[in-house]
């Protein structure tokens, strides 16, 4: 049986320096995992469930975007990541302070938003070409602003428009996913979100629709990293954690989840996404 602690049953857990958000298993082989959205859409639940079982583990999930999970780890606070910022996890290994960068999956960004769309950002050629409409018409426009690896791709692709935007319509939320998704359904504006929440949440943000997509500069390809060996306690049940999502029953459980919900996946293995991977 999986044993769920979420924050609104019980007080906050304290492992690794930081605190649980959700605590999955009752094993004797404890260790902690900083990520986003594989953590809220329930992927990470998930693929515990069994390794749990089988190596006697116990997960602290702590719920960060790919910058904060990347300064955790740095910071020895959490003895492993899932993130999605290929340049930051390689420097991050070539640094000393991180290993074993495996590709576990992808999903890839649309940019959403209503349906008139105002900008007409569906006729856009590309991803920047996208972002142009939207600062030219002003258009409203919701950014998470926390240094997740979705800001990081909404600032790449700026960068790349040659615009630094910073108007009334650029709206910074300092917030996760699915809030700047509601965000941006509610103030009827643009969003660029990841396709794995869209899934999950389109039926309920009714005022917004896929507007772009496509670009390959859009795929989002994650990867698991975790301490160097003997840095934190649970960095050894970690390491094995990597390895079983790596695993073809870890590919299996990834690349089906969401099916029987949502009719679709929500994530594609790392079989497809090695053909994006850096």
């Amino acid at each position: 049986m999986l044993f769920v602690v979420a924050l609104t049953s019980l007080p906050l857990i304290s492992h690794a320096d930081e605190k649980c958000t959700e605590v999955y298993g009752s094993g004797s082989n404890k260790f902690s995992l900083a990520t986003g959205s594989p953590g809220e859409l329930g992927l990470l639940r998930v693929l515990v469930e069994t390794f749990g079982k089988e190596m006697d583990a116990t997960l602290c999930w702590i719920k960060a975007g790919t910058g904060d999970s990347l300064a955790l780890l740095k910071e020895k606070k959490t003895d492993m990541i899932m993130v999605h910022a290929p340049e930051a996890e390689k420097k991050a290994i070539a640094e000393g302070w991180a290993m074993k960068r495996t590709l576990i999956g992808s999903n890839e960004f649309y940019i959403v938003g209503p349906p008139d769309d105002p900008a007409r950002i569906s006729e856009a050629q590309s991803a920047v070409d996208a972002y142009k409409r939207i600062a030219s018409a002003k258009s409203k426009f919701f950014s998470r602003g926390d240094n997740s690896g979705t800001h990081k791709k909404e600032m790449d692709i700026w960068k790349k428009a040659g615009i630094s935007p910073s108007s009334d319509w650029y709206i910074v939320t300092k917030d996760f996913m699915i809030a700047t998704l509601k965000r941006a359904h509610i103030e009827k504006g643009y969003f660029m979100t990841d396709s794995s929440t869209w899934v999950a949440e389109k039926k309920n943000v009714p005022n917004l629709k896929i507007l772009y997509r496509g670009d390959k500069f859009l795929v989002n390809t994650y990867h698991a990293l975790c301490q160097p060996e003997g840095a934190t306690t649970g960095v050894t049940i970690a390491a094995k954690f990597i390895d079983f999502v790596a695993s073809h029953r870890g590919q299996k459980i990834i690349r089906e989840y969401g099916k029987d919900k949502y009719g679709e996946g929500l994530y594609n293995d790392a079989e497809y996404a090695k053909q994006y991977d850096d």
